[in-house]
């Protein structure tokens, strides 16, 4: 059978032809456009001047008509952006596929989205979405099959190739390797890092391909190790769900929980290439704002990190323990039934000669212990009131409804769920395990208390929320996921690394919050895409994790220097940065173990294209990046310096997590530095 496009003189003709159907498309959009707006003008003008004339009906059809003009428009402008991108590149896979009992082969151009071609001699592009595109991930020559919703379909793939086309010109093609993804993974990851992630539709692999389009977990864990892709393959995930289901959920439905606002702008730009509106996000720390009213003052978690990275206080470290532990939740829960079960004393109740009898209030409470128990109160009193006034055949007078006020209230002490909290220490009998420092609480408190909010007030669930995604889900503990499986019933994405802990005192992994969502897959990804082979080898050294694979991509050996004087350490960073700016590398990292360290050393490099990136920080900038390991979390950078890895700097294993995460943070290039002696966790690393 005649293969079509067989030589690659031929496919680069063909693209040609691809690429001016693409043109006379744009052109058509265009068209379109100014029509679009042209009507919508006259129709303003037309409404303007009959305003005076129209009645009610005339005035709401014609909003109508101008919202629906507004959505076409609107439809029309995403259209021609998607025909632009189209146009840069087109497609970047294909395959020949044989259904079964069919004698032609048909041949798949698989690009970013769908195009239909206009002339006999072109074939569609298909959205890699889209179910016959699964096989280009899943398969190589030979058997293959996809499903649809009428069923599965199989057959043969008979021909694989992959294509670089950029700025509508193809730079190389790859045909029928084993390995044609490995060739084409390899020289994408050999690029220079960019200011945002980037899509990765044409280097998807297998194992990520299925956690992409899998739409049948309720809640998927995503166990990755460093520099595995999981990030992104949950952003992906979103862009295939909203694809796949697009008739019943919108970008607005969906959620993601993201470390800080960095990261947020990091990874901004992935979904709109791929042809999806922005999810919203939100902060672990906004969201605890916003349950709790704004009414708390707390410490954030970067805070509790660098606190914890200063000074290792043993109290502090007692505390941020055991409530990460699953005991904790156990007795919370054991205290709220005491609560339930100990705090409301009903007695009797006397409005002149009426009696209501505690057994009756009693079991007026306790029939309403589907409510929360502080919001119980009001409707106990109306009860009562009810009882008095059938028993007097009357309506009852302002002085007899607040003696029933009164008389429930004594039974119900008044109190806050903060006080309650607070209680439950003394309940417990460590009051030493909860502090404040003045009225600001402890990171380590405030989940617990909006856990404590929700089940003696309520919260409203987020039930607009068809699917969260939460990222770095290692920072989280157990009460932390107790309350999100209560605010947020809808599905769920969570994914992260339990050797990228920043703070070991209260790490969680993915069997610990499986324990919350018994229903969750769990799914783990071990090889490692950013980094060269040489910098995968160093961090095994330091953390090592024996289930993690390496790419084999090289480059030059991780450079460790040991300095006798900080000046001369200062002195090789400074040339460092230097080489960065002759070469054709984009991103330099100086990542510090804390705040003050990052600052001091901003100041000494204090140049136009070098900025500090801290807590307060939002955007995510090209050039020379000074910042702390834990802000780093989830970055990438062409090269990356570690500067004081000195024995009293780097010394615990709070350090050593730190030490780990900085240093898979470079893709190419990784250059560790102290002056004395050297941590012990770079002791025996060739």
């Amino acid at each position: 059978m005649k293969i079509i496009n067989h030589t690659e003189q031929e496919e680069r003709q063909y693209l040609e032809r691809i690429l001016q159907q693409l043109e006379w498309a744009l052109q058509h959009s265009d068209r379109q456009t100014r029509q679009f707006s042209r009507e919508f003008r006259e129709d303003q003008s037309y409404l303007r001047d009959q305003r005076s004339g129209m009645d009610e009906a005339d005035v709401v059809s014609a909003g109508q008509s101008f919202t629906r003009m507004a959505f076409q428009g609107e439809s029309a402008i995403v259209a021609r952006r998607k025909l632009t991108k189209l146009s840069e590149t087109p497609y970047f896979g294909r395959i020949d596929f044989a259904q079964n009992g069919r004698t032609n082969r048909l041949p798949i151009y698989i690009g970013m989205y769908s195009f239909i071609g206009g002339t006999p001699d072109t074939y569609p592009i298909y959205d890699w979405r889209a179910p016959v595109s699964s096989m280009f991930y899943d398969f190589e020559l030979g058997k293959a099959w996809y499903e649809t919703p009428a069923g599965t379909v199989n057959g043969n793939i008979e021909l694989r190739r992959q294509y670089r086309i950029r700025k509508g010109r193809m730079e190389y093609m790859i045909e029928n390797s084993v390995n044609i993804q490995d060739d084409l993974l390899q020289r994408e990851l050999s690029q220079a890092s960019d200011d945002k992630m980037k899509q990765i539709v044409a280097t998807i692999q297998r194992d990520q391909n299925a956690i992409i389009r899998n739409e049948t977990s309720p809640v998927m864990i995503i166990q990755g190790v460093a520099g595995s892709g999981k990030t992104s393959i949950a952003i992906h995930r979103i862009a295939f769900l909203l694809y796949r289901f697009r008739d019943t959920i919108r970008s607005k439905d969906m959620l993601i929980i993201s470390p800080n606002k960095v990261f947020a702008d990091y990874i901004s730009n992935v979904l709109p290439e791929l042809g999806e509106a922005q999810i919203p996000e939100m902060g672990m720390e906004e969201l605890a704002h916003d349950l709790l009213d704004h009414k708390f003052r707390f410490q954030s978690f970067l805070q509790q990190v660098f606190s914890l990275l200063n000074k290792q206080d043993k109290r502090i470290i007692e505390r941020v323990r055991f409530k990460a532990s699953a005991e904790f939740i156990g007795q919370l829960n054991r205290y709220l039934v005491y609560l339930e079960n100990q705090w409301f004393k009903a007695m009797d109740v006397r409005v002149g000669e009426v009696l209501v009898p505690a057994s009756f209030v009693q079991e007026r409470f306790q029939a309403l212990q589907r409510l929360p128990l502080l919001s119980r109160l009001p409707m106990v009193i109306q009860e009562v009131r009810d009882f008095v006034r059938a028993a007097i055949n009357r309506k009852l007078s302002g002085r007899e409804k607040s003696a029933i006020h009164q008389a429930l209230s004594t039974a119900l002490p008044r109190a806050n769920v903060l006080e309650l909290y607070r209680d439950f220490y003394e309940w417990l009998g460590r009051k030493d395990l909860f502090r404040m420092q003045g009225n600001v609480l402890e990171y380590a408190d405030v989940f617990p208390l909006i856990y404590c909010k929700i089940r003696l007030e309520g919260i409203q669930a987020y039930q607009e929320v068809k699917h969260l995604v939460i990222d770095e889900m290692q920072d989280y503990t157990p009460i932390q996921y107790a309350v999100l499986a209560r605010l947020f019933p809808g599905k769920k994405t969570i994914l992260g690394d339990a050797s990228q802990t920043a703070n070991p005192h209260s790490a969680t992994n993915a069997e610990e919050i499986q324990k919350v969502f018994p229903q969750a897959d769990v799914v783990k990804l071990v090889r490692s895409y950013r980094s060269t082979y040489e910098i995968t080898r160093f961090t095994q050294e330091i953390n090592p994790n024996p289930d993690l694979l390496a790419m084999e991509r090289h480059g030059p050996a991780p450079e460790v220097l040991g300095f006798s004087r900080q000046e001369d350490e200062m002195e090789a960073i400074k040339q460092r940065v230097d080489r960065f700016r002759a070469s054709n590398h984009h991103m330099l990292a100086i990542i510090c173990k804390t705040p003050a360290q990052a600052r001091a050393l901003n100041d000494r490099l204090a140049a136009p294209d070098v900025y500090l990136l801290s807590e307060e920080s939002t955007f995510f900038k090209e050039g020379v990046v000074i910042t702390t390991a834990p802000m780093a979390k989830g970055l990438e950078f062409d090269e990356v310096i570690v500067p004081y890895v000195s024995l009293n700097n780097y010394r615990n294993d709070m350090d050593k997590n730190m030490l780990y995460i900085a240093c898979t943070r470079a893709m190419h290039q990784l250059m560790v530095t102290y002056h004395g002696l050297s941590s012990p966790f770079l002791e025996g690393i060739a």
